[in-house]
């Protein structure tokens, strides 16, 4: 089976789809998974087959942060520009590869034209539960108050921003020469890969969207920069590490964060390991000094966070299952969109601290939070449940994705 697995976003949105493409890879499938600029060379090194999309999301990040209301400034002379180029490259990339399937993260809506085109089905990764309407909890970005009756609503909130790129898939459909209006077939099968030690499946679900567990291959990090060196491995083993990483949210003071992260962990007699990601932290060179502070921008959460006995995150859905994965405790530090959702789970599982906002991120309140942190046990409990199980969900288009075939990860 050809398989054309399409993403864009930041790492949370990447790796997921890497686990699924090698073990596709594994099982004799060609696979081609298209990303933006950024990614491309650390995946080919995992040995998949690439499609550039013309698009970097770390260079966005870079010149504008991650504000709502950079994003809102700069949405017609920078974000619509790149966005319609990413949605107008992974048609093409459809287009050239000639899948049997494409299996595309919701930030691709041109995925589901291009399989139109082609005649072939398409299935919906649902990284995050904003999509699929249910009772049992609201669309995760939208509020962390259940709704209860009126949770169903909150999905048609994070359906409808499709919209701002109506006019760029109404010119793809027709340089596709397809009808610019009108519905296009639905996704054959949505799947939604989330431990169920995070989230459990809601019943009403349709059965076409299914909990497979998170995508994971044990022991690969393709994101992240190589290995561990030797300083950051001594560093480890020296004693406890608190984590502290945030990611791609460069908002906010990074630089005040970092001071407020080294602040707490020497007040309760820590040793922390600052990793600036994306502009999520920036770490002045005085503030770098001694041992108990070491700094790099990106290291492998797969070899790092289980040698850690707390992780600070902002509880993006990727580090937020790389924490569990690993049996470590979490204090989360949501910043915006489906991460209170995440930061919530954590609490009500006993896997963290109750949620600290970014923009209460300060010397007091987190070092009060690392003096109130749950029992490691649940902890413990929750990483062994995510074993690896070395399957994958995926679509088989002899039934035209209303049935699937067993290829699918962990829990």
């Amino acid at each position: 089976m050809r398989i054309l697995l399409l993403t864009a976003g930041s790492r949370g949105d990447v790796e997921p789809f890497v686990a699924l493409g090698q073990q596709a890879l594994d099982r004799g499938h060609e696979v081609c998974l298209g990303v933006t600029r950024e990614f491309v060379d650390p995946i080919r090194a995992a040995g998949l087959d690439v499609a550039t999309l013309e698009g970097d999301f770390a260079d966005l990040v870079a010149q504008q942060g991650v504000s709502a209301w950079a994003a809102l400034r700069s949405y017609r002379t920078v974000v619509t520009p790149m966005m319609a180029a990413v949605l107008r490259s992974a048609a093409e990339a459809a287009l050239a590869f000639r899948p049997d399937v494409v299996v595309h993260h919701p930030k691709v809506i041109s995925a589901p034209v291009a399989a139109a085109r082609l005649g072939v089905p398409h299935v919906l990764v649902e990284l995050v539960p904003t999509l699929t309407p249910t009772r049992a909890f609201p669309a995760a970005g939208v509020t962390t108050v259940n709704l209860g009756p009126l949770n169903p609503l909150t999905c048609r909130a994070t359906a409808a921003t499709s919209g701002m790129f109506a006019a760029t898939l109404r010119s793809i459909r027709s340089d596709l020469d397809l009808p610019v209006r009108g519905p296009l077939p639905p996704p054959g099968l949505t799947l939604v890969p989330v431990s169920t030690a995070l989230l459990e499946r809601p019943a009403d679900w349709p059965q076409t969207t299914q909990i497979t567990g998170a995508w994971h291959r044990a022991g690969v990090d393709p994101c992240a920069a190589g290995g561990l060196d030797a300083e950051v491995e001594a560093f480890l083993d020296a004693g406890e590490v608190v984590y502290a990483g945030f990611g791609s949210m460069a908002a906010g003071d990074p630089a005040a964060r970092a001071h407020a992260i080294v602040g707490a962990t020497r007040a309760t007699g820590r040793r922390v390991l600052l990793v600036t990601g994306w502009g999520g932290l920036a770490v002045p060179e005085d503030l770098a000094t001694g041992n108990d502070v070491l700094v790099r921008r990106d290291l492998p959460h797969a070899a790092v966070l289980p040698r850690c006995a707390v992780a600070v995150h902002h509880a993006g859905a990727g580090t937020t299952h790389a924490a569990v994965r690993a049996g470590t405790v979490s204090i989360p530090v949501p910043f915006l969109a489906d991460q209170p959702f995440w930061a919530a789970l954590l609490h009500r599982r006993g896997l963290g601290t109750a949620p600290l906002p970014a923009r209460h991120l300060t010397t007091a309140a987190l070092t009060k939070a690392l003096q109130s942190l749950p029992t490691p046990a649940a902890a413990a409990r929750a990483a062994q449940t995510m074993t690896p199980r070395g399957r994958l969900r995926a679509c088989c288009p002899a039934h035209r994705a209303r049935r699937t075939r067993t290829v699918t990860p962990a829990h």
